[in-house]
Formats: C-alpha cells, sequence, structure tokens
C-alpha cells in the first residue's frame, strides 16, 4: 500500500510540473532569485508570452510561486515560496544527472534555433564589451530559420532582442551561419577564429566591429585579440543593413 501511496504522489509531481517549461522557471527563480516578467521571457528562449503567463499562473496556484511580497510596486517581480524553494535539491540533482549521463545534442539548435542567442548572450565578456552599444543581427539557418538580436553595451548585461533595435548601421555586425556551427561556438565547442576560417560562420559589417567581435566573449577566445583578416569586397546585405564588410566571405 505506501508503495502504491508512492507512486501516486510521484504521479502528481510529474502531472503537475511534468511540462516542458515549469522546473525551467522555477529553476531560474531558486538560483537567481525574483524576476520580473519581462525578464523570465529573456531567461527561457522559445517561449511564448501566453505560455510563460499560463505556467506561472499555474505555479502560482500550486503554492510554488508568488509575486514577492517585499517589493511595493504594482507589478512586483516573481519570487519562489518556501515549498518551491524546496525544490532547489531536486533541481540540482536533475542538473548533475544531466550533465553525466544526457550527452550533447546539436540536433537540438536545430529544432530551437532560440537557444543559440540565449547561450551566446551568456558568453559574453562585460569587461570587454564595445565602448558604445553594438548589434549582433544573428541569421541562423537551418529547418527552422531564425533571426535574432544580441545587444551588447558597456555597463548592461547582453539583451536579446526578437525585433531589430534600429540602432545605427554603424554599430551592427551581422552573423551568419547554420544552426550547428553556431551552436558549437555558443557551446564553446569551436572558437571563433576556426569557425571563420573554414567558414562555416560569416561576419559582416563595421570593419572594426567585425575585428572585435570575438574579443567580446569568453572561452575559447577570451581575451585574445582577434586577428583575422577582413575582406575588401563588399557584399549586398538585407534591406535593414545595406552594404558591408564581410570577414569569412567567399
Amino acid at each position: 500500500m505506501a508503495n502504491g501511496q508512492e507512486y501516486c504522489h510521484f504521479t502528481k509531481a510529474v502531472e503537475n510540473l511534468g511540462d516542458r517549461w515549469s522546473l525551467l522557471i522555477l529553476g531560474h527563480l531558486v538560483r537567481t532569485g525574483p524576476h520580473g516578467f519581462n525578464a523570465l521571457t529573456s531567461l527561457l528562449p522559445g517561449i511564448s508570452r501566453s505560455v510563460l503567463a499560463d505556467r506561472l499562473r499555474h505555479l502560482e496556484e500550486l503554492g510554488l510561486v508568488v509575486r514577492d511580497p517585499s517589493v511595493r510596486r504594482r507589478v512586483a517581480p516573481y519570487c519562489v515560496t518556501p515549498a518551491g524553494a524546496q525544490l532547489g535539491p531536486v533541481l540540482g540533482a536533475l542538473t548533475d544527472w544531466a550533465l553525466r549521463w544526457v550527452p550533447e545534442d546539436p540536433a537540438m539548435a536545430e529544432r530551437d534555433p532560440d537557444v543559440i542567442g540565449w547561450w551566446l548572450s551568456h558568453l559574453v565578456e562585460p569587461a570587454s564589451a564595445p565602448s558604445v552599444a553594438a548589434v549582433i543581427q544573428l541569421d541562423i539557418r537551418g529547418p527552422r530559420p531564425r533571426r535574432v538580436w544580441l545587444v551588447i553595451e558597456p555597463g548592461n548585461d547582453p539583451s536579446l532582442c526578437d525585433e531589430d533595435p534600429l540602432l545605427g548601421e554603424e554599430r551592427y555586425v551581422y552573423v551568419e551561419g547554420s544552426a550547428d556551427a553556431l551552436f558549437r561556438v555558443a557551446k564553446g565547442w569551436t572558437g571563433w577564429r576556426d569557425a571563420i576560417d573554414d567558414r562555416s560562420i560569416e561576419l559582416f559589417g563595421d570593419p572594426r566591429l567585425v575585428r572585435e567581435l570575438p574579443s567580446w566573449f569568453r572561452a575559447p577566445l577570451g581575451d585574445r585579440p582577434f586577428t583575422g583578416s577582413v575582406a575588401r569586397t563588399e557584399r549586398s546585405r538585407p534591406a535593414a543593413a545595406g552594404a558591408a564588410t564581410g570577414v569569412g566571405a567567399g
């Protein structure tokens, strides 16, 4: 009978938390503290605002998440309750298990290319950010082509955007590559230099920013300056980009 009761409790837990997003939401709130709705949207690549609102509502109904009562403003950020915090060791154990037993799957980036921008945003080296705001336009080729914009500026965390931030054209670097090639750079398996040299990734835009871009990121390049050559030819870009200078172009 005891075993039957344990299975029933386990089934309830899976039914309530076994979807794609609930544990990811809880994981961010447990590890990094309260977050507002927009911040959670940025932290969860691929989630729609409607799905996030639905999952947060469900977690509130379960008593795992609440609006932070210590924040006295109209829209307080979300935080975990004591019941939600108790899931911390469970989430940690799942992470450890995945690191040990679940192999990396490059095909995941083709199924969900949004994760590439998210990983790259977490590789940015704040101390090496450009002196003025710069925009990396990522054109991800594959079964599900995707275009996202990564804004890097001194003094602020990188910002991943679904829409063009519309800064001056001189602030842009255009990065093109397959989901697989960009996945390997974003995960640190391949350096920018190698990806540019083998032409699996191409860079275009302001020549100075193109040269500097790899130094904005941590491993594997770290703080090493980018010394790759800049092609002298020009190539047509999308209407928003105009003509641009390229690296790695054929």
